[in-house]
């Protein structure tokens, strides 16, 4: 029983005692005036009454009524309702507060606080002041109470004749049932009576109507919000004007909290003076007057309630985790079935006529079910979680979150989470988790209706009728009895307050009320305590929660079988069949992904050990080993799913022994995993095992025959929980002997401290590390260091630091470093020790025992590691796989021996068996080599099912461009180790684990050697020049006996001369002399013009001594004229090669020597074409206005249109001004600057007018197709440059280049019938942030076509990004075809090459329209040689030739200076640049147009991939350094005679080529059929380009492909013959894509027919035939059978082998950016015909040119052979060598005799002028007759043969005239 009322208090307005305006409440009286014993008088009543402050009012307010809840000291909850009502204010009281006014009214004016009621009222302006009636109870009765003081007002409104003493003392002595559902009838004494119910149960909490009215205010979704704030600790705040609302709010929320509590600040109506308690860190329930919202606004972490507005504000900075899914989205339909059943028949064509909408009270209980619900939902099983740790004298219980939330499968969830952490939930355990207690119906429901909720859960009907019973239930416990007897209550009159009081409230006689309260008390003290026994009962646990989870459980379908596997090796071990298990083991580590697997392994092990103990070998050992480490890797540090829990006792019982008297255990080996450095693990693993011993003691002993493993549910049904047994405990508990239950105590008190102590060794068992002095660090990472700092929220009792403190300052070690460790451990294991005894109730006493304890235990465990280390240490090892030697090139010398390593799967999928299948070759075993040339993996598969197959991953030390550390998991034994990421730009990636033996110190000393060889100080330290080099860089030059001096001194003295000169030039700007060589002799002054043409000294025989230069000079031009472009400007007829002058004069072009000195510009080739007008001494000046000195210079010329195409760096800024913004006379002042840029203008009108003014008619070379299609405001100029650019200049270019502007320049009228386009003569593409504002030039013979370029570094960039597309480092989230496509286009690669192709292309064009183009870009050596370089592939035949590609790269690349070594980061210096692969993404531009045009191309994709390969691998000189310049500098451009010849590795990637093409195709294409002067026209469009295989395509047998000698493995043995002699096995192969080399293992069918041809004439015993001839022969063969069809070039066969590319016969598919428009120009036929007058120039492009010159050996279609005697050159003897006419080739050909392979000369027949019958000469073979002597007479020289005999010679002149006129 209860008292309902404690105290009855009247509060009255009062001033304020500092005088401000407010007034404050004042408590006038108070029954009783003594406080209860049992129940102080509550402090801060006066605010309470008056939550918005006490103030006046102008006029008489109708009462209010509000009850606000205090909360006191012992969190015990105090109900005071208040009700208010005003009365006129006595005449003292204005005095007062006008006498305030005027003080506040001061204060205003100085600016204090506002707002008062008007000063002095006068009579009319009466004010009114509150006063309060307030009653103060621990219970919750509303109504009685709005009645009963409803009652005391009315009596004193109405002036009724009743005493209110009387009615007063009643109230305070009236005494209620608290629970149990009883009715009582009380009466105030006023004729009054009221009926109050008591709940049925007192836990579950009464909410009336307040839940239904807080979904109305706020809605479902705001209320859900508010639900999961209040549940996960955030802090909630209401708003409204309504003290009541406010009050139901926070009741309502309260009551959706159940079964949990809410433990924070509740306070449902906060005063106004108390409103900083809003910023308190803790979480809190609050209302708040909505007049204060301004205040709200400012707080950040409160989430904000209007309930007026009906809006919930959630702050940025706050996250609500929601319910976790499906619970969430169930629970929000359920409420709206509950609060809108109309929603469901909205639709319906014809809704039922009423629905039966519950009252307000009953859909209250009905949404207060669905949480109920909710809660059983999420909180099912709870108690199968529950750890009993004590049971007498009070149970002490404890919950295992980590085992629930895995159980429930929700250990991501985080509300779950938080809810488990919370207060609430804390409270919850100790509340309801006692097992003997009375029961409710949240009991019943999370124990007996959790399989009904399932099975309703897709039965929204269903739901509802069970949300129905539910709430039946609890309206039943609000309201036991339903048919109540009527109240009967007085109440005022209506508009009673506006009437005049007759008199204030009266003062109450405090004597009588207090005489009637004593006279109760007395009789309750006589009266027996009428309390009903409340019945307790056993609380039922519902089904255990294994059942339940299975939805979420997430188990493979496969489970039972990977259940079988792990048995079976686990088996396998202990019967000793190491093989079986060494097969299963990877299938049983992938298995143990899942968690059932691991469950298994912990049982199956579990049944290997008896007594405690189970010693094994040590294979067996690390089998056990390798299975607990891989279980435990992926256990979080809270072990949700009892792994490690059912591991831990395991580790302590398998162990080996190392020698007599020392066992190693194997948890010495599992000690790196998270979960054991985590205290909150070992807390639950001890109050699992405290529960199973503490039941054990209370079970009889025929009961625990069989105790189940530790920390698990119990095994048999029939046995009782640790639950069950504790409920019987605690219901004999009172029944009991003291002597007994002291006994009790005593014993579960020390089966707890036992356990401590048993804990205390483990702890010490996992945590020291078996070297104590290694792992420290491992276990920092692991956890123990962070514990330190966090020690406040884990100790307990600052004890334990003060004892770890004196153990660690008394104990004598020596070792600085163990003490650490074993320090750690100490204070760890104290902390846990002082948190589980302090919980468990354990005694002092025993716990300074343990203290004292722990110290020697650690101490004693690290002794015996000692021994267990050191015994450890002597094991033989793991048999480990042997280290592979990578096979080396010669020369390539190991730097660092192998380190072993493990090569791990990177991003690319293939090769790890992953989606794309195959086997998983990664990760791998091995050991990593670094050689002078190489970095190399070599090793075998990790997965014993993939096989013995050699995996070897590589890349050139040369090509590293990013290496980074990584730490990284060794796939083995899955440990953390330090690793290492290579990337290399050859499109490798090495990531790679060091192996435990390689120290920290090899893997630096690894990455120094690395560095260093990656970028060595000095070029000369690279690989192909540190190779065999002949000198060092130290070493003088040798003295040489020839007369003249030697190539290397020359080029010494060159480039000495040649620095000076420089230097010279920029210091003192004077007119340019060039020193002589040897410092002798005036040279010649440069004003004459140099009559001296290059032509006249190409053949040295020719060279007269009158020429000018000394013979030295003399020796270095033959070796210039030697070089690449030499050749090749001969062959396009640029330098002449007669004698005569006269006709080199009327050569527009000539050679010039002028920068032999390299003195002019550095990067340039020594010899240069030039127009013949411009003399030398002018290039000088011009060459000022370009970057680096790089003045236009022809590099190409059209066989046919005759035009030019130029090269250059860009416009300096004060050239372009000149040239474009000078007025054409020169102004008297004018500067250098002007003069050079006249020097510029004039060199441009020299190139122009060196061009032929003609233009042939022929179809091809006019520009109508291709400006239809390209020019045009949109077309391809707008899509080049900017589109949109204003000004005359696009619009002009369009126009002319379309032909509709003005006649041509030249005055010749325009052809009748065939509108001629005017064009300029000579195109200038510039970048167009130069050409900003360039007036054409005014005469139009030249215009400037500005286009947008990238930079180098745009391309770095680019690169960058498409390394990591193609080989990324680590696997995609979401691997799919589109990441890659998405971060390929990233990368914009494909886009630049799209520019580079289209710029081309455009050029292209204009050159074969007949304009000359100037490609002026950049500084001239990066896309300007590109676009050259493209624009001369795609127009002459001849560069796509092997021999025309190397010179194509010789001329424009090399000579021209592109900067290779800059460029590719070689050296030290460069290294801060980077890698930027300009050459590289020239050639990727080769192989789209390739792949467009196969049958155009004697080079096969793999010449490109090797050039790609080769250009970074620094293998090569050929791609080194950055000029002509400094490779004459370091002497490499010309070797000398004698260097030659020495054997040495190929020092030129082309000899290399070479000697390569003469043994095997895999240069050739043999598609190759090429048509006459054909003109390619590439797409360009990003869409027609494909990614180069370059990039992507991988080969781990052997490494990447292009060192032929390593990738030539053994071959592979066709048949492979049975031992005993039987039938040969299956020829089949299994070929993997990304291990096999594919071309190898399925070779073409030509190379196939080729090898098979090669392998029968072996057999046959001949001497093989050489590939090329026997190729040549076939295609030979196919011409002639192929004439009938009367189309003889290129053989059928290959035509149709390539339907699907395009042959471009003349149909060029423009694209523009408006549309694609067929432009076709068919004249096929007249374009062969129209070089009908150079006949034989023709056939000679036909036939020789068109064949590799480089391949003489190879390609040998012999017409006639015999041998011949030849003459040497002057003074050398006759000789006889084995000739070969070839008339195919058009040829002669001589070897040293008939079986030799290499040709050692070729006269072109192209070149014969005559065959006339010879003398014999000195030396000639004596017996032959003089009839036998023939000369062929060549342009170069004569050559003279003689026959063995005279029909020979005729036979053989003969055939050579017939060859000629064939031709």
């Amino acid at each position: 029983m209860a008292r309902l009322a404690d105290y009855f208090v009247l509060v009255a307005f009062g001033p304020h005692p500092r005088g401000s305006g407010e007034g404050q409440g004042q408590i006038l009286q108070r029954f009783p005036e003594k406080d209860w014993e049992d129940n102080p008088f509550p402090q801060g009543i006066e605010l309470f009454c008056q939550p918005s402050g006490w103030q006046l009012c102008p006029e008489r307010n109708p009462p209010t009524f509000f009850v606000a809840v205090l909360t006191d000291i012992n969190s015990e909850r105090h109900y005071c309702a208040c009700l208010t009502f005003w009365e006129p204010v006595e005449p003292t009281q204005e005095e007062l507060c006008a006498r305030d006014a005027a003080e506040r009214d001061e204060e205003a004016n100085e600016g204090g606080p506002g707002a008062l009621p008007p000063p002095t009222p006068s009579p009319p302006g009466q004010l009114f002041a509150p006063k309060t009636l307030v009653l103060v109870s621990r219970l919750d009765h509303v109504e009685v109470f709005r009645n009963s003081l409803g009652l005391i007002y009315t009596i004193h409104v109405e002036g009724l004749n009743v005493g209110l003493e009387n009615v007063v003392g009643n109230l305070l002595t009236c005494v209620i049932p608290l629970a149990g559902g009883s009715q009582r009838t009380i009466s105030l004494g006023a004729g009054d009576r009221q009926v109050i119910q008591t709940p049925l149960t007192d836990s579950l909490p009464i909410s009336r109507c307040s839940v239904a009215l807080l979904f109305r205010q706020l809605g479902i979704t705001n209320v859900l919000s508010l639900f999961c704030a209040a549940l996960t600790e955030h802090k909630v705040l209401f708003l409204s004007r309504s003290y009541q609302r406010l009050s139901d709010a926070c009741r309502g929320l309260l009551a959706l909290l159940f079964p949990l509590r809410y433990s924070f600040t509740y306070v449902p109506i906060l005063p106004a003076q108390l409103l900083e308690v809003l910023s308190t860190p803790t979480p809190f329930i609050i209302g708040v007057n909505a007049a204060f919202q301004a205040e709200a606004q400012e707080l950040l972490d409160v989430i904000v309630a209007d309930l007026d507005g009906g809006t919930v504000t959630v702050p940025e900075c706050v996250h609500i985790p929601p319910l976790p899914e499906p619970l969430q989205s169930q629970t929000h339909s359920i409420l709206s079935m509950v609060l809108d059943p109309e929603l469901e028949l909205a639709d319906l064509a014809f809704p039922p006529p009423t629905t039966s909408i519950s009252s307000l009270k009953m859909q209250d209980k009905e949404l207060r079910a669905v949480f109920l619900r909710l809660f059983a939902q999420l909180l099912q099983g709870y108690r199968w979680c529950l750890h009993m740790v004590r049971i007498h004298p009070e149970p002490v219980i404890r919950f295992h979150k980590a085992a629930f939330l895995g159980q429930r499968g929700l250990v991501e969830d985080d509300f779950l989470m938080k809810v488990l952490e919370g207060m609430a939930f804390a409270g919850f355990v100790s509340e309801r988790g006692v097992p003997y207690r009375p029961t409710d119906l949240f009991d019943e429901l999370v124990a007996h209706e959790v399989a009904r909720m399932r099975a309703d859960e897709n039965h929204p009907q269903r739901v509802l009728r069970h949300v129905k019973e539910l709430a039946e239930q609890l309206y039943k416990n609000e309201n036991p009895y339903p048919a109540v007897a009527m109240h009967k209550v007085q109440r005022p009159g209506e508009a009673s307050h506006l009437r005049r009081a007759p008199r204030p409230f009266p003062r109450l006689d405090e004597g009588m009320v207090q005489w009637i309260v004593d006279q109760a008390t007395a009789k309750m003290q006589g009266a027996p305590p009428a309390v009903k026994a409340e019945k307790r009962t056993t609380v039922p646990s519902g089904p255990p929660m294994t059942a339940i989870v299975e939805r979420s459980g997430g188990l493979h379908g496969n489970s039972a079988r990977r259940l079988e596997v792990v048995r079976n090796c686990i088996s396998y071990v202990f019967e000793g069949k190491m093989l079986e298990a060494k097969k299963l083991l990877p299938a049983v580590l992938r298995a143990l992904k899942g968690r059932a697997a691991r469950r298994c392994l912990a049982q199956e092990l579990h049944l290997h050990v008896q007594q405690n103990r189970a010693v094994l070998d040590h294979q067996q050992f690390d089998f056990v080993v390798r299975m607990m480490n891989c279980c435990l890797q992926d256990c979080t540090s809270l072990d949700e799913h009892g792994i490690a829990a059912a591991l831990l006792p395991l580790v302590t019982a398998f162990c080996r022994k190392l020698s007599p008297g020392v066992t190693q255990f194997a948890y010495s080996c599992v000690q790196e995993h998270v979960v054991w450095s985590t205290p909150q693990f070992w807390e639950a693993m001890f109050y699992g095992d405290v529960q199973t011993h503490i039941r054990a003691l209370y079970l009889e002993p025929a009961e625990d025959r069989d105790s189940f493993s530790v920390g698990e549910a119990p095994v048999q049904e029939d046995e009782r929980s640790a639950l069950d047994v504790a409920s019987e405990q605690r219901r004999l508990w009172p029944t009991l002997s003291r002597e007994k239950q002291q006994e009790l105590v005593q014993k579960e008190e020390s089966t707890v401290f036992s356990q401590a102590i048993h804990y205390a060794n483990r702890m010490s068992y996992l945590l020291l590390p078996l070297d104590s002095s290694k792992s420290r660090l491992l276990r920092e990472r692991a956890g123990l260091g962070e514990l330190e700092s966090a020690s406040n929220s884990l100790v307990t009792n600052s004890m334990a630091g003060s004892v770890a403190e004196s153990y660690d300052t008394e104990s004598g070690f020596e070792d600085a470093e163990t003490c650490d460790v074993a320090g750690a451990v100490v204070r760890f294991i104290n902390r846990f020790v002082d948190k589980v005894c302090t919980e468990s109730g354990v005694t002092s006493d025993h716990l300074k025992g343990l203290h004292v304890m722990v110290p020697d235990i650690v101490q004693m465990h690290i002794e015996t590691l000692e021994a267990v280390h050191r015994e450890s240490k002597r094991l033989p090892p793991i048999q480990k796989p042997k280290l592979l030697r990578p096979r080396l090139l010669p020369g390539e010398e190991c730097v660092l021996d192998g380190l072993r390593v493990y090569l791990l799967p990177d991003g690319r999928e293939e090769g790890a068996g992953g989606p794309g299948g195959g086997p998983a070759l990664l990760p791998a075993e091995g050991a990593v080599f670094l050689t002078t040339y190489r970095v190399i993996f070599t090793g075998m598969p990790t997965d014993p099912l993939v096989g013995e197959q050699v995996v070897v991953r590589s890349f050139p030390v040369a090509a590293l461009t990013k290496e980074k550390r990584v730490s990284v998991q060794t796939p083995v034994d899955q440990l953390l180790q330090d690793g290492l990421q290579l990337r290399s730009c050859t499109f490798q990636l090495l990531k790679m684990a060091f192996d435990e033996e390689v120290g920290s110190d090899s893997a630096e000393l690894f990455r120094k050697q690395l560095h260093k060889l990656r970028y060595p100080p000095d070029i000369r330290g690279t690989f192909a020049l540190s190779l065999g080099s002949a000198h060092t860089p130290g070493r003088p030059p040798r003295a040489n006996k020839d007369k003249g001096p030697s190539f290397r001194t020359l080029s010494r003295n060159l480039v000495k001369n040649a620095k000076k000169t420089i230097g010279r030039q920029y210091v003192t700007r004077k007119k340019y002399n060039p020193p002589s060589w040897e410092h002798r002799g005036q040279p010649p002054p440069e004003d004459q013009e140099d009559e001296i043409s290059v032509s006249e000294e190409l053949e040295p025989s020719t060279l007269t001594p009158s020429s000018a230069l000394k013979p030295s000079d003399r020796m270095t031009m033959s070796s210039l004229v030697e070089r690449a472009c030499c050749r090749d400007y001969q062959r396009l007829g640029l330098g002449t090669l007669s004698s005569s002058l006269s006709r080199a004069k009327s050569e527009p072009f000539r050679i010039s020597p002028v920068n032999r000195m390299y003195a002019i510009c550095r990067s340039y080739p020594g010899l240069l074409i030039v127009p013949q007008s411009v003399q030398d001494n002018a290039l000088q000046r011009v060459s000022r206005c370009y970057r680096q000195n790089r003045f236009p210079v022809v590099c190409w010329r059209s066989g046919r249109s005759k035009a030019v195409l130029l090269r250059s760096g860009g416009l300096h800024g004060k050239g372009v001004v000149g040239l474009f913004k000078a007025q054409n006379a020169p102004s008297p002042g004018q500067s250098q600057a002007d003069s050079s840029s006249l020097e510029q203008e004039k060199y441009l009108q020299a190139v122009v007018s060196s061009m032929p003014r003609y233009a042939d008619a022929s179809g091809r070379n006019t520009l109508s197709g291709f400006s239809s299609a390209h020019m045009g405001s949109h077309g391809k100029w707008g899509s080049v440059r900017a589109s949109g650019r204003s000004g005359g200049l696009s619009t002009d270019v369009g126009s002319r280049l379309a032909g509709v502007g003005p006649p041509q320049a030249n005055g010749a009228p325009p052809e009748p019938g065939f509108l001629r386009p005017q064009r300029a003569a000579l195109y200038i593409i510039g970048d167009k942030a130069q050409l900003k504002g360039v007036r054409p030039d005014p005469l139009q013979q030249w215009e400037l076509v500005p286009i947008e370029v990238f930079e180098a570094r745009q391309v770095k960039a680019s690169f960058k990004k498409l390394l990591k597309a193609c080989v990324p480092g680590c696997p995609a989230t979401e691997p799919s075809p589109a990441s890659f496509l998405r971060s390929l286009e990233d990368s914009e690669w494909l886009i630049q090459i799209h520019k580079l192709l289209q710029v081309s292309v455009l050029v292209v064009e204009l050159l074969d329209s007949g304009s000359s183009v100037l490609v002026s870009l950049e500084d001239g050596w990066d896309i300007t040689t590109q676009v050259v370089s493209l624009v001369q592939l795609l127009s002459d035949p001849f560069y796509r030739t092997l021999e025309g590609f190397r010179l194509l790269v010789e001329k424009e690349w090399l000579s021209f200076g592109h900067r290779f070594s800059h460029r590719g980061a070689h050296t030290l210096a460069g290294q801060s640049s980077g890698f930027t692969p300009v050459f590289l993404q020239f050639l990727d531009c080769v192989h789209q147009i390739h792949l467009q045009f196969p049958m155009e191309f004697e080079f096969s994709p793999f010449y490109l991939k090797f050039l790609g390969y080769h250009h970074v691998s620094r293998r090569f000189r050929t791609f080194l350094l950055d000029s002509d310049y400094e490779r004459i500098e370091l002497g490499l451009l010309y070797e000398e005679k004698g260097d030659r010849r020495a054997p040495q590795a190929c020092r030129s990637v082309w000899e290399y080529v070479e000697r390569l093409s003469k043994r095997t195709p895999v240069f050739y294409n043999y598609m190759y059929a090429p048509e006459d002067a054909e003109v390619l026209r590439p797409y360009s469009n990003v869409s027609n380009l494909k990614v180069w295989d370059f990039y992507t395509e991988e080969t781990l047998a052997e490494g990447p492909p292009y060192d032929w000698e390593l990738a030539q493995g053994p071959p592979e043995p066709p048949e492979e013959e049975r031992p005993d002699g039987g039938a040969p096995q299956s020829r089949r192969r299994v070929v993997w894509p990304c291990y096999d080399s594919r071309p190898r293992a399925q070779p073409d069918a030509i190379s196939r027919l080729l090898e098979e041809m090669q392998r029968l004439e072996t057999e046959l015993g001949r001497p093989p035939e050489r590939w090329k001839d026997a190729w040549d022969r076939v295609k030979a063969a196919q011409r002639l059978e192929g004439r009938p069809d009367g189309r003889g070039t290129p053989s059928s066969l290959l035509v149709s082998s390539v339907p699907h590319h395009r042959r471009s016969l003349g149909v060029y598919l423009q694209e523009g950016p408006v549309g694609s428009t067929l432009s076709l120009s068919l004249d096929s036929d007249q374009s062969s015909g129209s070089t009908a007058s150079s006949s034989r120039q023709a056939a000679r492009r036909s036939t020789s040119t068109l064949y590799s010159q480089f391949q003489t050996a190879e390609s040998e279609n012999r017409s006639y052979e015999g041998t011949l005697y030849k003459k040497g050159a002057f003074m050398k003897p006759w000789k006889a060598r084995w000739f070969v006419l070839d008339k195919t080739k058009h040829q002669l050909r001589y070897y040293d005799h008939r079986a030799d392979t290499e040709c050692k000369g070729v006269i072109d027949l192209a070149e014969v002028e005559a065959v006339a019958p010879g003398t014999p000469a000195m030396g000639a073979p004596k017996t032959v007759d003089e009839k036998a002597f023939f000369d062929v007479k060549t342009t170069r020289r004569v050559y003279n043969f003689c026959a063995q005999d005279v029909p020979s010679a005729q036979q053989w002149v003969d055939q050579i005239q017939s060859c000629l006129s064939d031709a």
